[in-house]
């Protein structure tokens, strides 16, 4: 029979290029684990050979006994992996062996920063399977067929690395894929039996199916060579073994093939669970975030298992979204072997699993954060924004969620997020009775808010909210601890039992006597404001604006606006100003009508500047500004210095 061979050569993707470029200069030192990847990748196709035949057997093409197997060949200079798994059709192999189909590629290549140390781990958090191979070879041939597809529908896939490859259709009787590396001049380290048995033995022992390598035997005495199949590795699944069996290397490792990452994790659940519930989770906390971590949809980070045999990835049945970051296996011993993801909708196991898998791990938060602080900083610095949408999300869980919380505030005024809601309540004055908090753009402009001038008189601690996550944070936490947790940008200013009479007193005095020239600047910021009132939380600023209690903070509004949702309009924000300060004195005192508006319009603007509003028309701010100047200045133009 004739095969049409439809051969084709092709340009890698942009970030292939630089991806084979990066790894061949920056891995060079760590090379022995492109034997790791590749095994790595053969382990995942016969776990989607085995989920496939669940319902079609006929997949198997009557070879059930799944393998990888791994050969070199010395003439030749080259080492051959190779699986009986699923394989690839055509377009599978152009979708997964010529593109990088993974969100943040970009950022990805923007963290790189020349130095190789670096780098090396930022590529090995990226993931780099099959490319690997090209650390040591330099030419690969990879030969392929999807199980169902005809003989007549194999692929040849081959390339250098420089920047092409060809792809062609070929015979191919065995489903599958099959890797063979042209190793490059001075990698024939790896031309030997007891260096590739001990990779192996190494990186992927834990290996859930045979690793098998040729064994030649010779019986000198009939002058016959057999060759037969060694297993190398333990072939059994590492989170069905027992935890006092386990060392930290092989978690360690098992890890690294689980999350396809280079570095160790920052720490792992091993747990077993009896009863009418039968299941073991073994999860893993990474030590740095992924850069898909912000895509809430793409979640394949933990796999399920049913009684050892591959289901699924990742579904948001198995763990919430603010979860995404956890990698590793669930495996059940009562579900059901042809369990789909419309069933996961409504099984009541899948229920416990999950709300049981989701204690166990904010359990090991908890022990992080209280015995290992350290590692807990490292956590929360990768994953914090992430957890707060915990609060949000998980609601049957939101205070033990608000316990590992970690925030900034005005206690140390530091960028580090490092205080928790239990050191706030711990810290908090006698006669406290909230949690205050302010939300804004930035750090800065949460930090420098006029809204804290009477919080710092106090000496009373303020949480420092600059997140984007933070604006709807503050609308779902609302209470810790008995605790109310009060913005100091909404309503009326209450500070309870720290509340001063005699201050109070003095502002409701205020509020009777200048109360014709609240009226006055209401008229004239009618279009602006819904009130204007006498205020004490100012003490150096001379005004601020404050939400209404019941409408939501200006920086969420502004936050909503810029993303162009439709939210019904914005509420007009309430002026509060400081009677002591001097402009608000100067005001009163301006006989000019004309000048008084423009106190009072420029007075309404730098209270949005200060709380990072944006001015509907600069150039008039700026222009305002300017004609009040020479007018406090008595300047005319004939006082204005020219040259000829």
């Amino acid at each position: 029979m004739t095969i049409e061979t439809h051969k084709e050569t092709l340009g890698f993707q942009t970030e292939v290029k630089q991806l084979l470029d990066l790894m061949i200069h920056s891995l060079y030192s760590n090379k022995e684990i492109f034997l790791r990847e590749l095994i790595s990748n053969s382990s995942d196709a016969a776990d989607k050979l085995r989920f496939e035949a669940i319902s079609d057997e006929a997949l198997y093409e009557n070879d059930t006994e799944l393998k990888i197997w791994v050969n070199f060949d010395k003439d030749a200079n080259t080492i051959t992996v190779r699986d009986n798994g699923i394989g690839m059709s055509r377009e599978e192999v152009i979708e997964n062996v010529g593109t990088i189909a993974k969100s943040g590629t970009k950022e990805f290549f923007q963290s790189l920063t020349g130095d190789k140390a670096k780098d090396t781990q930022l590529i090995g958090q990226f993931g780099v399977g099959f490319y690997s191979s090209f650390i040591v070879a330099d030419k690969v041939t990879l030969t392929t067929r999807r199980a169902g597809l005809e003989p007549s529908h194999g692929v040849r896939w081959e390339s250098t690395g420089d920047g092409e490859y060809d792809i062609e259709t070929i015979e191919c009787p065995k489903h599958g894929t099959e890797i063979t590396l042209h190793l490059r001049p001075g990698e024939d380290e790896f031309l030997s039996e007891y260096r590739l048995q001990n990779i192996i033995k190494k990186y992927s022992d834990h290996i859930t199916l045979p690793i098998v390598m040729p064994k030649v035997t010779t019986d000198e005495e009939k002058n016959e060579t057999t060759i037969e199949e060694e297993v190398v590795n333990t072939a059994t699944a590492l989170w069905a073994r027992a935890k006092s069996e386990i060392t930290e290397e092989e978690y360690t490792e098992f890890y690294k093939h689980v999350a396809h990452d280079f570095e160790a994790p920052l720490t792992y659940i091993h747990n077993k669970v009896e009863g009418k519930n039968e299941y073991t989770t073994l999860l893993f906390i990474p030590a740095r975030a992924p850069f898909d971590l912000w895509d809430r949809n793409n979640r394949h980070g933990v796999k399920l298992y049913v009684r050892r045999i591959f289901i699924m990835d990742d579904d948001e049945k198995l763990l919430p979204p603010y979860l995404r970051f956890m990698r590793g296996v669930i495996d059940s011993n009562d579900l059901p072997l042809n369990i789909s993801r419309e069933i996961l909708q409504h099984n009541k196991q899948i229920d416990a699993i999950r709300s049981g898998t989701v204690k166990k791990i904010l359990s090991a938060l908890e022990n992080l954060a209280k015995n290992e602080p350290e590692k807990y900083t490292t956590f929360w610095t990768q994953f914090g924004k992430v957890i707060k949408e915990g609060v949000i999300d998980d609601s049957g869980n939101r205070e033990r969620i608000a316990k590992l919380l970690r925030f900034s505030t005005t206690y140390d005024d530091n960028t580090t997020q490092a205080i928790g809601l239990e050191d706030y309540v711990g810290r908090m004055k006698e006669g406290q009775e909230k949690i205050y908090y302010i939300t804004a753009e930035n750090f800065s402009a949460a930090k420098n808010s006029p809204h804290l001038e009477i919080f710092r008189k106090k000496n009373i601690e303020v949480l420092l909210l600059s997140e984007q996550i933070d604006e709807w944070l503050g609308s779902h936490l609302t209470e810790f601890d008995g605790k109310k947790l009060q913005s100091i940008t909404k309503g009326e200013l209450d500070l309870g039992g720290l509340e001063n009479e005699e201050e109070k007193q003095e502002v409701e005095k205020a509020s009777d006597t200048l109360k014709p020239l609240l009226e006055k600047i209401k008229t004239i910021l009618e279009a602006k404001v819904s009130e204007v009132r006498v205020t004490y939380r100012l003490t150096s600023s001379p005004a601020c604006l404050v939400a209404d209690a019941n409408a939501m903070d200006a920086s969420l509004e502004r936050l909503l606006k810029s993303s162009g949702q439709n939210f019904g309009g914005g509420s007009k924000p309430i002026l509060e100003v400081n009677p002591q300060h001097p402009i608000v004195i100067a005001i009163q005192e301006e006989k000019d009508e004309e000048r008084f508006k423009n106190w009072v319009l420029t007075l309404f603007d730098q209270a949005l500047l200060s709380e990072g509003g944006q001015l509907d028309d600069p150039s008039i701010f700026v222009k305002r500004i300017n004609d009040m100047f020479i007018s406090m200045g008595n300047l005319s133009s004939s006082r204005i210095i020219t040259s000829d």
